[in-house]
């Protein structure tokens, strides 16, 4: 069980830092010069959508990232990192990108994914490359107006017609609603059959009868959450990813997926906030001295480290575990033992980062309440990351049934 940094993440981790200073700094530049905003705090357009300069600027980020082989190394057709060693890799994206650019040279929610890995061969030629090219971007529709958690509830149906299916339904919450290529939907098949009734299908954002809905506004401002409209949409056989009820297994596999990126991504940005705390204490005076002098500012810079360091920790602890189980953390069926661990990573994580990002607030004072500042928008992702893939009540829960079950 391996825990520890390999030499494919040191050789990712220089190649990164290289892009980042030849490719990544000239188009912020640029970007600057658009008065559009930023990456992370975009200017919004008259439909309340990220800027298209912002949009742009992010799209060519990751078409420069799969060029160079940095944006897909956590599936197998893009470099086959385990989750351990992603853990390092999301870890040093996210502090030494911040809240730049940057972090679009690896895959999002926009990009590849565990679960589309199960795509046929025809749909891997028309969308996996693609999206592992950075050529077009995805977006995942599991969420609906009336359904969250209980994805068993969904009302999005797909019937047969022939060898095509045909999806009717509205999702919601989708995050790149208003620019995805293609959507991975979960649908119902076969109604009452449990975690068999739902399928997984890839739609061509092209397709007739598919129309994107009104945006959705955030806390995180981001002009990218909206709804998705499907009516009578056609789609061929070759683009059901998996077979026809392995639907709640596969958008099982992205939200993990996405509760694991929890760990590198919390303790990257945890460490660049500790990173700008620190800096502020000791530039910052208070009746002439550095408010870094101060126990009570000593107190939350101790608690800040503490958290990124203890997070860290259970997280790579984590997912060596979920790397050692049979079919690792997105096997199909899952190991019994894999809920609980992927819990864990997202309760602890979502809880420590939400505390780190408070504090840094309180040690930048005024500044750190600026609205659109760094510490600012990370309390704001913080604050955020407690409910997508599933809120940390629920993992909660996830947790103990995992312990009673003698999964541990």
């Amino acid at each position: 069980m391996t825990t520890g940094s390999t030499d494919r993440v040191t050789d990712y981790a220089t190649r990164f830092a290289a892009f980042l200073d030849a490719e990544v700094a000239p188009l912020e530049a640029e970007l600057a010069a658009r008065d559009a905003g930023t990456a992370w705090n975009p200017r919004l357009d008259e439909a309340g959508r990220m800027h298209p300069a912002v949009w742009e600027a992010r799209r060519e980020v990751q078409r420069r990232a799969a060029a160079a082989d940095l944006y897909a190394p956590h599936v197998p057709s893009g470099g086959g990192f385990t989750r351990a060693e992603m853990q390092h890799v999301e870890e040093y994206v996210y502090r030494h990108a911040g809240l730049g650019l940057g972090l679009a040279a690896l895959a999002w929610t926009e990009g590849p994914n565990p679960a589309i890995e199960h795509c046929s061969d025809a749909a891997r030629e028309q969308w996996l490359d693609p999206l592992l090219a950075g050529e077009i971007t995805a977006a995942f529709a599991n969420t609906e107006v009336h359904v969250g958690t209980d994805v068993l509830g969904m009302e999005t149906r797909a019937r047969r017609d022939g060898s095509d299916w045909i999806l009717d339904g509205t999702k919601a919450w989708i995050t790149n609603a208003h620019f995805c290529d293609v959507v991975q939907i979960t649908a119902v098949t076969d109604p009452g059959a449990g975690t068999r009734s739902l399928s997984m299908f890839l739609v061509d954002a092209r397709a007739p009868g598919f129309t994107r809905g009104r945006d959705i506004p955030t806390m995180l401002d981001d002009g990218l959450t909206g709804e998705l409209h499907l009516e009578g949409v056609r789609v061929p056989a070759e683009d059901v990813v998996g077979e026809p009820g392995d639907g709640f297994a596969l958008a099982m596999a992205w939200i993990n997926w996405r509760r694991l990126c929890r760990g590198g991504m919390c303790a990257g940005w945890g460490s660049w906030l500790l990173d700008r705390a620190l800096e502020r204490a000791q530039r910052r005076t208070s009746g002439g001295s550095p408010i870094a002098e101060l126990q009570a500012v000593q107190h939350m810079l101790a608690d800040m480290d503490a958290d990124v360091y203890t997070a860290r920790a259970a997280s790579l602890q984590a997912q060596a575990e979920l790397d050692a189980l049979p079919g690792g953390a997105f096997g199909m069926p899952l190991d019994p033992a894999a809920p609980r661990l992927m819990s864990l990573v997202k309760v602890i994580n979502d809880e420590a980062f939400l505390r780190v990002a408070d504090r840094a607030v309180q040690v930048h004072g005024g500044t750190g309440l600026r609205k659109g500042s760094p510490e600012e928008k990370l309390y704001r992702i913080a604050r955020n990351l407690k409910i997508p893939a599933g809120t940390v009540e629920i993992q909660r829960n996830a947790i103990a049934r995992g312990l009673l079950r003698g999964a541990r």
